[in-house]
């Protein structure tokens, strides 16, 4: 027996004898990320970085200038994951800033979830110049459709690898770790209830997207389905969809279609509009 098996097998236990314990458990193992350290290649890229805080202690890192772009990483994600995107946008004449997410890097915090990913966003957009874009990638993207709805403005916006909807990932997850129904329905209810928003509200089929964008994804993700992209498309009226071949969950991060496909988004849509962003 593997360990996964023993826990499930564990979690099966307490979950008809304890329910709303287990879930609590769950919960707060869900919401807390786990430190990851850069890899080689990230270092280069981090230290030619500038190091921000923003008011309230979001930490940030900053290259290039010019229009702003503004990247949000996934799930216990790093900004230097970007390196290909960032050297390509910082080459091509943009200013760009990755944030730390809330409990992740230098962020302050200990548990996060999408809403608090979202209001980062609109905390970061709050003290940088209009911004030409906002990237997200997998929890990073769903987080960035969620912002807009918060209110962040952006001339365009890209998702990589990102779910439609986070109920599915929280059933998903709760099922994986083998909690019986009763338990799975206790964890739903206290993610919810720590977000403050109904699981079934943040579902991109809800969301009014009013600006242009793209949606990429690799056919071979084995963490989001590719499918999650055709649903994000079919709610985006004006999105553009770029299926990879390949690239798993973070592999595609480092495809050259994707840097070229951002830069193509960025040069068809113009940029009259971002004085009125700023006002």
């Amino acid at each position: 027996m593997n360990q996964m098996t023993w826990v499930r097998g564990v979690n099966a236990t307490l979950g008809r004898v304890a329910p709303q314990l287990i879930a609590s458990r769950l919960r707060e193992r869900f919401m807390t990320p786990r430190t990851s350290s850069p890899r080689d290649w990230e270092l280069p890229l981090l230290a030619s970085s500038e190091r921000i805080t923003l008011r309230f202690g979001l930490s940030a890192l900053r290259w290039g200038s010019g229009p702003t772009v503004l990247l949000m990483h996934g799930w216990e994600g790093r900004p230097t994951q970007f390196a290909l995107l960032i050297r390509g946008l910082v080459d091509a004449g943009y200013g760009v800033v990755a944030l730390d997410a809330p409990a992740h890097g230098r962020s302050p915090g200990r548990e996060a979830n999408v809403v608090l990913f979202a209001r980062a966003l609109l905390e970061a957009a709050s003290e940088l110049p209009p911004l030409r874009a906002v990237i997200g990638h997998s929890m990073g993207g769903a987080s960035a459709l969620l912002a807009t709805q918060m209110g962040l403005r952006s001339e365009t916006l890209v998702t990589i690898a990102a779910p439609s909807r986070i109920l599915g990932l929280l059933r998903g997850f709760a099922r994986f770790m083998g909690l019986p129904a009763e338990a799975r329905a206790h964890f739903v209810r206290q993610v919810e209830k720590t977000a403050g928003i109904p699981a079934a509200h943040l579902d991109v089929q809800r969301y009014q997207l009013e600006l242009p964008g793209l949606i990429v994804h690799a056919e071979d993700d084995p963490v989001v389905p590719v499918g999650e992209a055709d649903l994000i498309h079919q709610a985006w009226f004006d999105s553009q969809l770029l299926r990879l071949p390949a690239g798993g969950h973070q592999r595609l991060l480092s495809d050259p279609v994707l840097l070229q496909a951002v830069l193509e988004l960025l040069e068809q849509v113009p940029q009259a509009s971002l004085k009125a962003l700023a006002s």
